[in-house]
């Protein structure tokens, strides 16, 4: 057991100290094994610098370290944000930028298990004539599109590479072939990610102004392009976060890879979800991304977590019952005292109840607590997590689904998926003052027809472990 009170149960952390950023990159699944990196920052040579922490695991739960071999003792440079892919003659591979190296980089495993490296490599970018071309080096992405591979370097409507070797790069031009309107002038795209997913694309970043979000659209091969015409955000402002200088980093710096049976899975760094939690560099739950009949995206969580679940407990048809009251009325009932650090909690409620309803739950909560909330607004079309608000309305959910609401909490952290049409995450660092799982209900009775309450078995073995033997130190 770790001496750390903030260390949690399911969700993946680094066993180190203070380590932000701690970006996921590098993701892979390769003979069974996944491999995901994650960035820490060290001193090196006397200065601040940055490596790709290495892990690896079976089922994306539980999480070995392994000894840490991208780092500036044999890159020569610090390490920010890439990805993996996989080369046309089956060998991993990463694209990065190289932290004062002035380049982005590729580095070319020389193992499946990626306990050995080439040496890296900077980008050198022509244009058509074999000029030099000056453009932006960051947080680059390379993907594959028929025998071709295709890069972008970051920055706002980043700029488009590729090449047929990884060796000689040729400048194509604008990435997007157009932004959408919900997206704010200035935002940039960092942290990128592109990938097929069933018949169309999606580019999964952030803009360091306001976190995580995505675009879905296609590729354009004639003028090799993508063409965006939807544009979601993962991400939202909480209260107390400046509006004017906008730095929402709660879900921040995403990646994703696809699993042995073809699903899309992605990861995030949790960056600013308490001042207490600055520098952990924790991660949320692994969610796998999906597409709906109507072309939007679907979030569900990583389905190996049911493999957690122990010692289930049931209740059915909870009936929360507002005062008559001329100005509506709120009523709370208590469902359970949440006694450990980790449950799954699984909640559905039918239809009929909820049209136009106020309704929700409340965790860590007591007589003189209201602890963490989890309200619908239908007056804001908002799902509301603590004190951030995202967009969802039961009226957009096809006509006689019910709400299907799934939460996880581990200590402080709860995540909150609903519908498959939205997912949360915030902290509540007061969790240990009161442990009681309530219902919520405003101006009218609800009833609850189900929920279920598993225990969760603990994932955090590879992090104790690594506290302990540092296998995953870095050279000074």
């Amino acid at each position: 057991m770790s001496s750390d009170p903030l260390v949690l149960n399911i969700h993946l952390m680094h066993p180190g100290g203070p380590s932000a950023p701690g970006d996921p990159n590098v993701a892979f699944y390769i003979d069974g094994v996944y491999h995901l990196h994650y960035i820490l920052k060290h001193d090196w040579h006397e200065n601040a610098s940055f490596s790709f922490i290495h892990i690896t695991s079976t089922d994306m739960l539980h999480w070995v370290w392994q000894e840490t071999k991208l780092q500036p003792s044999f890159t020569d440079h610090g390490m920010f944000s890439g990805t993996g892919f996989i080369t046309k003659e089956g060998c991993p591979a990463a694209i990065y930028h190289g932290q004062a190296s002035g380049s982005n980089q590729i580095v070319l495993a020389k193992d499946n298990q990626l306990s050995s490296w080439h040496k890296p490599y900077p980008i050198d970018i022509r244009g058509v004539d074999d000029k030099e071309i000056n453009i932006k080096h960051w947080d680059p992405d390379c993907f594959l599109i028929g025998d071709v591979y295709y890069a972008i370097t970051g920055g706002q409507n980043p700029g488009l590479i590729k090449s047929n070797d990884l060796k000689d790069w040729i400048y194509v031009g604008d990435f997007l072939k157009h932004d959408l309107p919900d997206v704010v002038i200035g935002e940039d795209i960092s942290c990128a990610n592109f990938f097929p997913i069933e018949n169309r694309w999606m580019l999964l970043c952030i803009s360091h102004p306001f976190g995580c979000r995505y675009y879905i659209g296609d590729w354009d091969a004639e003028t090799e392009q993508f063409v965006p015409d939807l544009h979601g955000r993962m991400n939202w402002r909480r209260e107390g976060q400046s509006i004017e200088e906008p730095l929402y980093r709660d879900f921040f710096a995403p990646e994703s890879l696809k699993t042995s049976d073809e699903r899309r899975v992605m990861w995030a760094w949790c960056a600013t979800l308490d001042s207490a939690l600055d520098y952990k560099s924790l991660q949320s739950l692994p969610r796998e991304l999906s597409l709906g009949d109507d072309g939007s995206l679907i979030i569900q969580p990583l389905r190996e977590l049911e493999l957690l679940r122990d010692n289930l407990v049931e209740f059915d048809d909870i009936r929360v019952e507002p005062a008559p009251r001329m100005n509506g009325g709120n009523a709370v009932t208590l469902i359970t005292d949440l006694t450990k650090d980790a449950y799954e909690i699984r909640i559905t409620i039918e239809r009929a109840q909820v049209e136009r309803k106020r309704f929700g739950f409340r965790l860590f909560s007591g007589r003189d607590n209201q602890g963490l909330s989890i309200i619908i607004k239908p007056e804001t079309g908002t799902l509301r997590v603590g004190s951030s608000e995202a967009p969802f309305s039961v009226e957009n959910l096809p006509i006689g689904e019910n709400i299907e609401l799934c939460i996880f909490v581990d200590k402080y952290l709860v995540e909150v998926f609903i519908n498959g049409r939205q997912a949360m995450i915030a902290a509540h660092m007061d969790w240990q003052r009161s442990k009681g799982f309530y219902a919520y209900s405003f101006g009218a009775p609800t009833i609850i027809k189900h929920v279920d309450i598993w225990k969760l078995k603990s994932t955090n073995q590879g992090y104790l472990d690594a506290e302990i033997n540092r296998v995953w130190e870095i050279d000074k």
